[in-house]
């Protein structure tokens, strides 16, 4: 569909976005810079000597044409996710929870019998395949890292692969063709991304519905996730951008809604045009983009609030460590890495960084940085002066349940405005 360059897996490079990755417009416009930023979950361990480490331009540039917000630049997916790839889904509550959800919603939107296919793309550990497992259903999960294999320990059949079109005709002659496929918080990460929708259509029956959940555009500029910039994120879609690229290949969104995962997400069904009935939601939202605005004058009162954001939260950070406090980071997701390494953070603010007992990210640093990644029960033990919540997405689910473990201490939200609690 496109003549963008294709990155070859395991090639170690990367490649400077020209053209628009939906429809080749090489009519783009720059906007925000966050600096260099290493791969969010190339983590060392506790005690290496620091030595060379990737670091990546992370520009956004928006098309005119499609109003598509997508990175400048595309890195070797194998570099952002290696086989230790140490993000797990079933470890966060709002994901398990809307994983539920959406098995429910799936039984109102379209026919699932017991024989019915359900693949998920980027299917992890396979807690959402699990739902419709548990429902009777057929299931198959593609993943490319070895989280695949706790999905196969679970009982969840899950191929260890990237998506790719000869991973998807080895599934459609072993498995025939799905009725669902699903791909949540993938659908924006993979390259090339009309090779993807082509071997969706490969695997997707004459009736099936494919089903995406992508952080929203809106939601970003909104509540200013900057923190969701990073390079596993090549688009960032609002509902405009999302249709066009269904449109070319022959798919209509007929349903769509918004979901709180990762700090705002957006849901979207799609099917052969014609299939289904499209229902309000659709011209519903659209009418919301346009109002709010998602162009690039948007994007550029968007890139000064970041800014002065970033200023405002170096400003509180730099008067607490001046009065001797001591700042324990709370929670390691990826989004955390775009903000420390974009604010300038280091061992010397940030003490450490404190996750959940069994993360694979414990007994790490922190990406670029020598901040260490240590067990949550520190903060209970050392009663830190203040906690920064870099999960701050879940703030008002986390603050009460740290308050009923035990820390006594004040709580520091830094987005979308620094403040303390």
């Amino acid at each position: 569909m496109t003549n963008a360059p294709q990155l070859a897996a395991g090639s170690g490079s990367s490649i400077v976005v020209e053209r628009c990755q939906v429809c080749d417009n090489p009519d783009l416009k720059p906007s925000l810079f966050l600096g260099y930023l290493p791969p969010v979950n190339q983590m060392r361990l506790l005690g290496e000597r620091p030595h060379e480490q990737p670091a990546y331009p992370a520009q956004l540039l928006y098309c005119p044409r499609c109003q598509l917000v997508q990175l400048g630049l595309i890195v070797d997916p194998e570099i952002l996710f290696p086989p230790e790839y140490p993000y797990t889904s079933g470890t966060t509550r709002i994901l398990r929870e809307n994983f539920a959800e959406l098995y429910q919603e799936c039984q109102t939107v379209l026919p699932l019998a017991e024989a019915s296919l359900v693949i998920d793309i980027g299917s992890n550990d396979g807690t959402l395949l699990s739902n419709f497992k548990n429902g009777g259903h057929r299931v198959l999960g593609i993943e490319p890292s070895q989280v695949g294999k706790l999905a196969n320990e679970r009982d969840i059949p899950t191929i260890i692969s990237f998506f790719t079109q000869a991973a998807a005709e080895r599934v459609r002659v072993e498995h025939g063709p799905a009725t669902l496929i699903t791909a949540t918080n993938v659908f924006a990460h993979i390259e090339n991304i009309h090779n993807i929708v082509d071997s969706i259509l490969l695997l997707l029956a004459e009736d099936g519905v494919f089903v995406s959940e992508s952080h929203y555009l809106v939601s970003l500029l909104e509540t200013l996730q900057y923190d969701t910039i990073y390079h596993e994120h090549l688009r960032y879609y609002s509902l405009h951008s999302l249709q066009y690229l269904l449109n070319m290949h022959g798919l209509e969104v007929f349903h769509v809604k918004r979901i709180p995962t990762h700090g705002g997400s957006v849901r979207v069904y799609a099917a052969r045009i014609g299939r289904y009935a499209v229902r309000p939601s659709v011209a519903v939202m659209l009418q919301e983009e346009q109002v709010v605005g998602i162009g690039i004058e948007r994007l550029a009162a968007f890139s000064r609030d970041v800014m002065l954001s970033k200023l405002a939260l170096y400003t509180l950070l730099s008067d607490i460590k001046k009065g001797g406090g001591r700042i324990y980071g709370i929670g390691a997701p990826s989004r955390a890495s775009t903000l420390i390494n974009y604010v300038g953070l280091d061992d010397e603010i940030v003490d450490c960084v404190l996750e959940v007992p069994g993360s694979y990210k414990n007994n790490n640093y922190m990406p670029g940085t020598l901040i260490p990644v240590m067990e949550e029960s520190r903060l209970f033990s050392d009663q830190p002066e203040y906690a920064l919540l870099l999960s701050w997405h879940i703030a008002e689910e986390l603050m009460p349940k740290l308050r009923q473990k035990g820390f006594g201490g004040k709580f520091i939200v830094p987005l979308p405005s620094p403040r303390i609690v």
